[in-house]
């Protein structure tokens, strides 16, 4: 069968041979078997072999050159050959790349593929003005001032004077230059000053390795009460103003007021209201108002012999100026008044200090130490500046004042009694420090947490009782720290609660605050697992419609646990009748006691018994059934202000979650936004 087939095959093939096509047209053509060697005169191999391809070699009739035998043995051919050509475009100047990075932007942001999604809009965009950060350094100044102009940003004064090179510009273009902005870091930044992006969810972490040893279990013994009571002074947020102009506006339009240029738009040429001699509302404080309460603190406290055991200062001594009126040169001369100040009107004892966020040029910017390319000291010279006015004041030895310079102004004092100061650099959990925008997912880039877990260790191993003292609160609201950072403190102080952490400091928002810490993250918030407070003190200066004031602790000896804190005001409202005469200042008048105000709905509670944690927690208890507490604290907030809200509906319920959360995860979590301050509006930044 098979061999009839082919037969029929060839048959078929031999007819059509035979049949003819028109015009000469051949219906088939067998070619020779041999290659035709005389088509070229010569060949690099043997052209007439049936094992290889021939390969002639080959003249171009234009350059008359002689194409190698490289170009196409087939047992070596060429790869990515070098020799060849492949252009690229021509570098431009860094004005064409500010130009093409303005228009690259101005394009995402009018593009409709992002009208449903600003987050990715904004990042978008801070890829484009990170390669020009990173290319041309030296445009990103121009870069800031130009969005600001094309998307008119909001600033109390023209772009150039907010984000110039003289302001913060320079920072600026670090953070983005340095920054992951198309991820984390983006985000967040998209969040913080663009309001664009959702808040990126807090970081994971790693607890296990992040501690050395696990926590005690049990806990070693408790320190036992000595019946000592220790005097201990805290100040916080002087804020001197010696740029302040007495009878300029002190109601004006455009913070900050009470300076010369100061003005109020409904009365232009007219001041509406002067600016008293001792301050104001809307005001930093003036030199007579520093004087007066450090000559108040120690008659009032029966400090003048033998003096405080110790004072702690929680930050900031810079007035709020505009970013373009503050210098290296105000920040320290600031510095250098209010610490001589202080040493020479109150006996103080030792004084423990910290940086606030606005001791340092340009205003809450410190730097990680890590950022590299050559910038790594670039905030040196406020540490050591600091570092050497608190070692000459005889408050911290000199190896202290070494490991300050060397660790963003922080440090760690082991004194002889059995406590631990702790002092930490909290500008690496604020807001507005935009380097914390640089590996923020880490939640500790600056090793300012590793310092404290570190510091904690020791004294944990020592058997020490430590303090912790900071400027920036970790918690309360939530509106002032970043979530990763403050969630992992939050986490440290878990460690390392109730046994060695006795207390936290802060200042910051002005106001009388606290924040109570529990165990495992707040998830069963109870008398129980309460185990450490923050106590927030109020400032001097009344900035923004509060009274001025300080505070003082009563603290056991051995434990060193509070045993009450006792607050003193002047009432900033009568400060203008003051003026016209010398006969006598403002009055600094008790405020209140802690245990007295809240202890009264604690019951079984001694008097000698702590205001630990778990006090504070029955406090809120009684709280959530007399909203009157919530009132009353409402007004200690603000030190008892005349121009203090009322605290009402959804107000009463936030203020009791703000006090139960020591940090923004935990604040933004729970609690309602909105009821942090008293002051009509944002905290001072």
């Amino acid at each position: 069968m098979v061999a009839r087939a082919l037969d029929l095959v060839i048959a078929a093939a031999s007819l059509s041979r035979v049949v003819g096509l028109p015009n000469g047209l051949q219906s088939a053509y067998t070619a020779a078997g041999a290659f035709p060697t005389s088509l070229y005169a010569s060949y690099y191999n043997d052209p007439t072999a049936t094992t290889a391809e021939p390969q002639p070699v080959v003249s171009d009739p234009v350059t008359h050159e002689i194409y190698p035998y490289w170009l196409t043995d087939a047992e070596e051919i060429p790869q990515n050959d070098t020799t060849e050509i492949h252009p690229l475009p021509a570098p431009v100047t860094s004005s064409v790349l500010l130009e093409a990075a303005i228009a690259q932007i101005a394009s995402i942001a009018s593009n409709p593929v992002f009208a449903n999604d600003t987050c990715a809009a904004c990042q978008a965009s801070l890829v484009a003005a990170k390669f020009l950060a990173m290319a041309a350094p030296e445009q990103g100044p121009a870069l800031s001032v130009r969005l600001c102009e094309y998307f008119n940003y909001s600033t109390t004064v023209d772009c150039e004077t907010t984000y110039g090179i003289n302001t913060l510009a320079s920072v600026i273009t670090q953070v983005i230059a340095a920054a992951d902005v198309g991820g984390y870091d983006g985000q967040m930044i998209c969040n913080e000053f663009l309001d664009l992006c959702p808040r990126a969810p807090t970081s994971p972490l790693d607890l296990d390795s992040w501690f050395a040893k696990p926590k005690p279990d049990p806990l070693p013994p408790p320190k036992q009460p000595t019946g000592e009571r220790l005097k201990i002074l805290h100040l916080s947020d002087l804020h001197i103003d010696p740029r302040y102009a007495i009878g300029s506006e002190a109601n004006c339009s455009d913070f900050l007021c009470c300076r010369v240029n100061s003005y109020n738009e409904s009365s232009p040429d007219k001041v509406v209201q002067p600016a008293p001699r001792y301050g104001a509302f809307n005001c930093d404080s003036p030199y007579p108002l520093i004087v007066a309460v450090l000559q108040a603190i120690p008659a009032l406290t029966g400090t003048e012999e033998p003096g405080f055991d110790f004072t702690i200062y929680t930050g900031d001594l810079i007035p709020h100026d505009p970013a373009n009126e503050l210098s290296r040169a105000f920040t320290v001369y600031s510095e250098s008044v209010l610490f001589d100040l202080i040493k020479r009107l109150v006996n103080t004892g030792p004084v423990y200090a910290v940086q606030g966020n606005h001791d340092t040029y340009n205003m809450a910017m410190n730097s990680p130490y890590n950022i590299g390319n050559g910038l790594v000291d670039q905030f040196n010279w406020d540490y050591n500046h600091l570092a050497a006015l608190w070692e000459l004041e005889g408050w911290i030895d000199g190896e202290t004042a070494q490991q300050a310079r060397t660790h963003y102004s922080a440090y760690s004092v082991q004194r002889q009694d059995g406590l631990r100061i702790i002092t930490i650099n909290t500008d690496f959990w604020y807001t507005l420090n935009y380097f914390n925008y640089i590996n923020l997912a880490s939640s500790d880039n600056s090793g300012m947490l590793r310092f404290l877990t570190d510091e904690l260790q020791d004294a944990e191993d020592a058997g020490d009782r430590v303090w912790i003292l900071g400027h920036v609160l970790s918690g309360w609201d939530g509106t002032e720290p970043l979530e990763n950072p403050s969630n992992l403190f939050y986490q440290i102080v878990d460690r390392y609660s109730p046994h060695v952490i006795a207390g936290i400091f802060f200042g910051h928002t002005h106001e009388d605050q606290l924040s109570i810490f529990y165990s495992n993250n707040a998830t069963n918030i109870s008398a129980e697992n309460a185990q450490t407070v923050a106590w927030i003190t109020p400032s001097v200066t009344p900035l923004t419609n509060l009274n001025s004031g300080f505070r003082v602790y009563e603290v056991d000896s051995g434990t060193f646990d509070v045993l009450d804190a006792y607050t003193w005001q002047a009432d900033v409202n009568a400060f203008g009748a003051l003026d016209g005469q010398t006969e006598y200042g403002p009055t600094f008048e008790f405020e209140y006691s802690a245990r007295d105000a809240y202890g009264g709905s604690i019951t079984g509670w001694g008097a000698n018994d702590p205001l630990n944690a778990t006090w504070w927690h029955l406090v809120t208890e009684a709280m959530e059934t007399n909203s009157s507490l919530i009132q009353l604290y409402n007004l200690y907030q603000s030190k008892s202000s005349a121009m203090t809200p009322e605290c009402t509906g959804e107000c009463l319920s936030a203020k009791i979650c703000y006090l139960r959360s020591g940090s923004a995860s935990l604040s933004f979590a729970n609690c309602p936004a909105g009821y942090g301050s008293t002051q009509n509006g944002p905290y001072p930044s």
